[in-house]
């Protein structure tokens, strides 16, 4: 049973055992390392710690369970500690000791923090501090002075409610007309009403509720996400004041909070977990499960430990690839929609936004959509495309997620005119090795799970004109499109218009039997000078691949433009 800092029992099940394709595991284990121990820390766990080669201590626990007994559920087990789990046994004091607290991913939080035997918010409030002397009962009936403590005040007000007229004449009722008539010899009964039979501190707390107030200092119902942030900011104010390892577990902390907030919510615990904020409170580590992008992307990269296929790859530093400049890189430029990448099955890393909005679409008219296989397209921009696939890649054991860097050649064909040449180099000035070397250099950041897929001639746009007439057909009428939706965005009927006029400049362009490469030079033109936007094209091109009935051959190219 893993101890928390609530009163859940958490048994382990037949359940939790991993059920694969030959059958369920008999046996798991978890193991726990807690190093950079306090002084005051290495005391407490003196008999149980582990001595690295360097003199450290520190302590390994490692719990292992065991299926005993399929049929009536039986599991056994043992937690020990020693890097190899054969140490002593942890004994009931220091797993006392080692209690975290954990949030569940469906917890109901307004019912954590209502009143009631038992409450949570009850459990929070007797282990903070500043409540250990309210348990001293300092009501005097006799006296002036009134009571201080939550005891004291509730012993004066069952004392107030007995004295209240109309409880003492239902209490004279009771006794006068019922209770006498039960009585046998000189054993007579007799009831009072009041608050509480035990007026003690447990029953003080348990009588509180913690409810969100509006500005104007009245009680609103609020939903099921500033109820979370508030059972959570309960949990860390007692965590927060406790004297040795405090630690919190949550299990998808974005549950019913908007991206505002989650982003709040991980402010404040980073702030929690980096260190003292003020005398008295201790840093807390906080450990979380999630499936947000947005939390993923307002926590630092080094701090995040990947799941995949059931097995951890942490991305700190000295694991991955990733350099100093990378992890400062990444801080400052992975957002929301980059995050995506940590969630992914298969990820398609390109350099700007017309790749980012065509190939989804281009992979769905092939009958491979994407989102069906897992795979996130993440637009990295022109820079840092190796900052990004630098994460999959590690010095150990490689993360099973497939990662394709798409990338341009940026050489450009014979013909091309010096205005759209830009500055590149041409084929035909360059020799075959020459040619080799520079998609080499692309490619030169590629290993384990990352391979780069370099263009076959110069860029998207140009190569989707230059692979056949039918593509050439769709990408002139996109860029024609987008060219119009410089001034205006066309309706339907304008529409009609362009595609037409765009079909008669590829027929005419045929008939005068030129080749794909110089009709591709026509329509790449007004991108490359950027009286077209690409993106906007892009967007055009996806639309029009979506209401365009792919021939046999026309898949086969388009498949042939993915593969490579």
């Amino acid at each position: 049973m893993p101890a928390t800092a609530a009163t859940d029992y958490y048994r382990v099940s037949q359940d939790d055992f991993h059920l694969g394709k030959d059958g369920r595991a008999d046996t798991f284990t978890i193991v726990c390392g807690f190093t950079a121990l306090t002084p005051e820390e290495q005391t407490v766990f003196l008999e149980l710690l582990t001595h690295d080669p360097s003199g450290a201590a520190w302590l390994c626990v490692t719990f292992k369970a065991q299926r005993m007994d399929p049929v009536r559920n039986r599991v056994s087990v043992t937690t020990r500690t020693g890097p190899d789990g054969n140490g002593p046994a942890l004994d009931g004091a220091a797993r006392e000791l080692l209690r975290a607290t954990y949030l569940r991913p469906l917890r109901d939080a307004e019912a954590e923090l209502r009143s009631g035997r038992g409450s949570r918010l009850s459990q929070i409030l007797a282990g903070y501090p500043a409540m250990k002397d309210q348990g001293i009962d300092d009501y005097d009936p006799d006296g002036d002075n009134p009571p201080s403590t939550l005891v004291g005040i509730l012993r004066r007000a069952e004392h107030d409610i007995r004295d209240n007229s109309a409880v003492s004449d239902v209490s004279q009722d009771i006794n006068s007309a019922y209770l006498q008539r039960f009585a046998i010899g000189d054993d007579v009964l007799r009831a009072k009403i009041s608050v509480a039979t035990d007026a003690t501190l447990a029953r003080a707390l348990e009588r509180l509720e913690l409810n969100l107030f509006a500005e104007s200092d009245e009680w609103t119902r609020r939903g099921l996400g500033y109820n979370n942030a508030l059972f959570m900011a309960a949990e860390l104010l007692l965590l927060g004041k406790s004297e040795l390892a405090p630690l919190l577990l949550i299990e998808e902390p974005e549950a019913h909070l908007h991206p505002q907030l989650q982003t709040r919510i991980m402010d404040l615990l980073r702030d929690q977990a980096q260190g003292p904020q003020e005398t008295g409170r201790a840093p807390v580590q906080v450990i979380l499960t999630t499936h947000s992008p947005n939390l993923a992307s307002s926590t630092s990269v080094e701090c995040l430990t990947l799941v995949v296929r059931g097995r951890t790859f942490p991305l700190r530093r000295g694991i991955t690839r990733l350099t100093g400049e990378d992890y400062a890189f990444l801080t400052r430029f992975l957002d929301v929609t980059k995050a995506n990448m940590f969630f992914a099955r298969g990820l398609a890393m390109v350099e700007g936004d017309a790749e980012a909005i065509f190939l989804p679409a281009l992979a769905a008219a092939l009958g491979m959509p994407f989102n069906q296989h897992g795979v996130s397209v993440v637009n990295v921009g022109h820079v840092g495309l190796f900052r990004y696939s630098h994460v999959c890649q590690r010095s150990g054991e490689q993360i099973p997620v497939p990662v394709a860097c798409i990338r341009d050649r940026d050489l450009v064909p014979a013909g091309t005119t010096e205005e759209m040449r830009g500055g590149l180099k041409c084929w035909d000035e360059m020799t075959e090795q020459e040619i080799a070397g520079h998609v080499a250099g692309l490619a030169s950041d590629d290993g384990g799970p990352v391979k780069t897929f370099v263009s076959n001639w110069w860029t998207l746009g140009y190569d989707l004109a230059v692979t056949s007439w039918a593509m050439a057909r769709l990408m002139h009428r996109a860029v024609k499109l987008a060219s119009v939706a410089e001034r205006s965005w066309p309706d339907a009927a304008k529409t009609d218009q362009v595609i037409a006029r765009a079909d008669r400049d590829i027929d005419e362009w045929e008939g005068q039997d030129l080749t794909l490469e110089q009709a591709a030079l026509k329509i790449y033109r007004p991108l490359k000078l950027n009286s077209a936007s690409k993106s906007i094209t892009a967007q055009f091109a996806a639309q029009l691949l979506a209401s365009t009935p792919l021939t046999d051959g026309f898949r086969m190219m388009s498949a042939g433009i993915v593969s490579r």
